[in-house]
């Protein structure tokens, strides 16, 4: 595993993330792993629920990113909390599928590209309006089309996690009476939390505009910076 160092950015993967072909992303990196994952995303049917699992645990407090503090600046009511909202999602075949349709349809129309490259900076959060983004940008644009299609934003956290490459990476967690399952761009299936390999770092509070701990590493990502 690659040493974890994150004074410069919160890595998103680089050259993980590939055009995607036929709804679900293929990746070099992953090789076999990710075909399979990509099988998995094929077979998962709109209509079919997941498996009912254990939700994962918050154990504390957190230091929210700089990058989305500067988002929280320009997007305030997309950091806010609403208390009177729906902590967690009834899963029902309709908005499973909805959640499986949203998250297909833009890990497939949203070009991955670094920070960087994109905009010069090391990193900075926001939606791909122009079709471009890195992890956090994909997943920003998944929570507000399905806060348009009508589910709780309180139940849909942005997350930090330590990837498969120990590097840092930002995926939707979506909060559900089955369960805690996330919403990544680098694969289109969506997995209960303890299957996707990651280690949980920390996550938006549901209670207040902050983060909460998820007990993965002392030592946490600080910025993000690639696809």
């Amino acid at each position: 595993m690659r040493k974890v160092s994150f004074n410069n950015g919160l890595f998103c993967g680089v050259n993980e993330k590939l055009a995607v072909s036929g709804g679900f992303v293929k990746t070099a990196i992953l090789g076999l792993s990710l075909m399979f994952f990509g099988a998995a995303a094929q077979a998962q049917t709109l209509a079919a629920l997941p498996v009912s699992s254990a939700p994962i645990s918050a154990v504390g407090t957190a230091k929210p990113l700089q990058g989305w503090s500067q988002f929280c600046d320009t997007f305030r009511s997309e950091c806010s909390v609403d208390v009177s909202e729906a902590n967690s999602i009834d899963l029902t075949p309709q908005v499973w599928k909805t959640i499986v349709s949203v998250n297909q349809r833009v890990n497939s129309s949203i070009k991955a590209v670094t920070d960087a490259d994109h905009w010069g900076v090391v990193d900075i959060w926001g939606f791909p309006d122009d079709g471009r983004g890195d992890c956090e940008d994909f997943q920003l644009l998944k929570r507000r089309l399905l806060a348009e299609a009508g589910l709780p934003r309180r139940a849909m956290r942005m997350t930090v996690v330590i990837d498969e490459l120990g590097e840092g990476h930002a995926v939707l967690m979506v909060r559900t009476n089955r369960g805690d399952f996330v919403l990544d761009n680098k694969t289109s299936s969506i997995l209960p939390w303890h299957r996707t390999g990651y280690v949980y770092i920390k996550r938006e509070s549901q209670d207040t505009i902050g983060w909460v701990s998820l007990g993965g590493i002392v030592s946490s990502p600080t910025t993000t910076a690639n696809r």
